[in-house]
């Protein structure tokens, strides 16, 4: 197949076709190394400029500060559910988390085994159509960490401003929705991310941890668990990722090149708009799952009348060359992940699509 189809898929997704390309174009020999990213050592000079500029251009954009240490570990934000709060959580062994889908769940079923979890606020009980207000958060000043997940894939909600946590250090996990806008890592005492979303393919996840709570990660810990051990070694502890953290790399370029988080957050709206405007101009033939105030940029969730409509759609779809739009069990329905590599044209023409299918079976 020589035409690329649009890719919905909420991840591993759409990666940057510029990036492919080079990557493509350098895979069989990096210039002046004349080897593989696949084959080169992470122990060389090579990859330590990799590794460099990657963490540099990171920094960059999202302009973080020496306060902060970036790593790139693996286990995906899974793993992060337990390294959290084994590092973090101690010595006060209790903390606020902030329930907004089965990610955040997933990462309380993990902290529970560590120490006592508060749920400081859910919305579990609307099928997660929104995300909490502040006035809900009944929050512990003597908490070790608030822990937020920023973007909810499954339901289609986001946070767009974070939460009023005090002198609690927040947490978040930002796996589908990192470099989507610039925000202020400040606020943040620790973010973890994995890349098969926003940034780079599957198999690296990326921590941005203020050096200050390093101090609370215990020597006793399993070794590869602790964050000490890693950023003592450059996360290079053991074998990384390399191709992994090489693509994660051409992409913070690429950002760049386009104008930054600023220019992507804008054409991230822009898209959004498009789609969540054919949703809403339908006259209820499609509906939204999440709530307006809290609708994602990243992952549109929505339904028709019927199930059997739905799966129509999603067959019609396909055969145009619409990937990835099934919705999750929990929702149901269909879902269109738009991150920020998914072109304005492919959320154009899935639009005229659905118009056009509405048209047909109104």
């Amino acid at each position: 197949m020589q035409k690329r189809i649009y890719n919905f898929s909420a991840g591993p997704a759409i990666l940057p076709e510029d990036v492919l390309k080079e990557a493509q174009e350098n895979l069989f020999a990096l210039p002046g190394v004349g080897m593989s990213i696949l084959e080169i050592s992470h122990r060389s000079k090579a990859f330590d400029k990799i590794i460099a500029e990657t963490k540099t251009d990171l920094k960059s954009l999202l302009n973080v500060s020496d306060d902060y240490e970036l790593l790139f570990l693996q286990g995906g934000a899974s793993l992060q559910f337990s390294m959290v709060p084994l590092n973090l959580m101690p010595p006060k062994n209790t903390a606020d988390y902030i329930i907004t889908g089965s990610w955040s769940k997933k990462a309380v079923k993990e902290a529970k085994r560590v120490g006592t979890v508060n749920i400081a606020a859910s919305t579990e009980g609307e099928n997660f159509k929104r995300i909490p207000k502040q006035d809900e958060l009944k929050l512990d000043p003597e908490a070790a960490y608030v822990h937020i997940t920023t973007n909810n894939t499954i339901y289609g909600t986001q946070w767009h401003k974070e939460p009023e946590v005090g002198n609690v250090p927040l947490v978040c996990d930002a796996s589908s929705d990192i470099l989507h806008k610039k925000i202020d890592v400040n606020k943040y005492a620790l973010i973890y991310g994995g890349a098969q979303k926003n940034m780079g393919p599957a198999g690296v996840t990326l921590v941005i941890i203020r050096k200050d709570l390093l101090g609370r990660s215990s020597d006793s810990l399993h070794t590869m668990l602790n964050y000490k051990t890693h950023v003592e070694n450059n996360s290079l502890y053991n074998t990384p990722n390399t191709f992994g953290i090489y693509i994660i790399g051409l992409v913070a370029k690429w950002v760049t090149k386009l104008g930054g988080l600023d220019a992507m957050y804008k054409l991230n709206k822009e898209k959004a708009e498009v789609l969540y405007g054919c949703i809403d101009a339908s006259g209820g033939f499609y509906k939204g799952h999440a709530e307006k105030d809290s609708r994602s940029l990243m992952n549109v969730t929505f339904n028709l009348a019927t199930e059997d409509l739905e799966k129509k759609l999603i067959a019609e779809a396909t055969a145009a060359g619409f990937d990835g739009l099934k919705g999750h069990r929990s929702v149901g329905g269909l879902r269109a992940s738009i991150y920020n590599a998914f072109p304005k044209k492919g959320v154009e023409d899935l639009v005229s699509f659905m118009k056009d299918f509405q048209n047909k079976n109104d």
